[in-house]
C-alpha cells in the first residue's frame, strides 16, 4: 500500500468513526453532505478518491475539524501553532479527481482560515465547478493554470495569484507540460454565522456531480 492509499485509508476509518460517535447513518450523512450513500460507503473503506470539498462538507456534518481527518488527536477548538517540516517526512497526500492535495493548517472549530497545497497532474482538470461562502486565494508555485471564476477564464503561469469570492462558481485545470503546484488559502465566516455548507456544487454543474458519483457508487 503506498502513502496515498494508505491516507485515504486512514481518512474513511476516521469518518466512520466519527459518524459512529454521533450515532448517524450512511444516508444521513451522505444526504446532509450532498453525495450519495454509495460514494461515502466506499469513502468510508478507503476505495475512493475524496476532494477538499467532500472533506469539509463531511466534517461540517459530522462536527470535526480538519485536523482530526489527518490525526487521531483531538483537533483543538482555535489552532494555536501548527509546524511542519518537510524533513520529517512531509503532509500525507490525499487524492481527488483531477488533483491531489495536502492540508498545510487550519480547519480547527474556530479557524476562520484553512491552507492547501494542491499539485495538478498534466492535462487534469477538476470536472465540476465549486462554490462556498467566504473567499480564497489561489498563487501558483510552478506550472500554468486555468482558472475559471463564472463566465470568465484566467490564465496563471509562476508568481501569479487569483483572490475571489468563493461564492463564484469556480474550478482549475493544468493546461502547462508539467505538474501544476498551487497554494490556497481559504477563509470563512464564523460559525456563529448564518450560513449554508461551506462547500457547495453550483447548481449549473449539479449534474456533473451526480454522474461522477454515480461512477463511484
Amino acid at each position: 500500500m503506498d502513502r496515498v492509499e494508505k491516507t485515504t485509508r486512514e481518512i474513511g476509518q476516521r469518518l466512520r468513526s466519527a459518524r459512529r460517535h454521533v450515532g448517524m447513518t450512511l444516508s444521513e450523512v451522505a444526504s446532509s453532505s450532498g453525495i450519495s450513500d454509495g460514494f461515502l460507503s466506499k469513502l468510508e473503506r478507503g476505495l475512493v478518491s475524496v476532494s477538499i470539498a467532500n472533506l469539509v462538507q463531511l466534517a461540517d456534518v459530522l462536527g470535526l475539524g480538519m485536523h482530526e481527518l489527518f490525526s487521531a488527536e483531538k483537533t483543538p477548538e482555535r489552532t494555536q501553532t501548527v509546524l511542519y517540516r518537510a524533513a520529517e517526512g512531509g503532509i500525507p497526500d490525499v487524492a481527488a479527481n483531477g488533483y491531489r492535495w495536502h492540508h498545510l493548517g487550519g480547519g480547527a472549530p474556530l479557524d476562520l482560515m484553512e491552507v492547501f497545497y494542491l499539485v495538478f497532474p498534466r492535462e487534469k482538470r477538476m470536472e465540476v465547478l465549486v462554490s462556498h461562502p467566504g473567499q480564497e486565494h489561489c498563487y501558483v508555485l510552478s506550472g500554468e493554470i486555468l482558472f475559471t471564476v463564472g463566465e470568465e477564464t484566467h490564465r496563471l503561469k509562476a508568481g501569479d495569484g487569483i483572490f475571489i469570492s468563493s461564492e463564484q462558481p469556480h474550478s482549475a485545470e493544468n493546461t502547462g507540460r508539467g505538474e501544476a503546484h498551487v497554494l490556497m488559502t481559504t477563509a470563512k465566516q464564523p460559525r456563529s454565522a448564518a450560513q449554508p455548507d461551506w462547500w457547495q456544487i453550483d447548481a449549473a454543474a449539479a449534474s456533473g456531480m451526480n454522474e461522477t458519483h454515480k461512477g463511484h457508487s
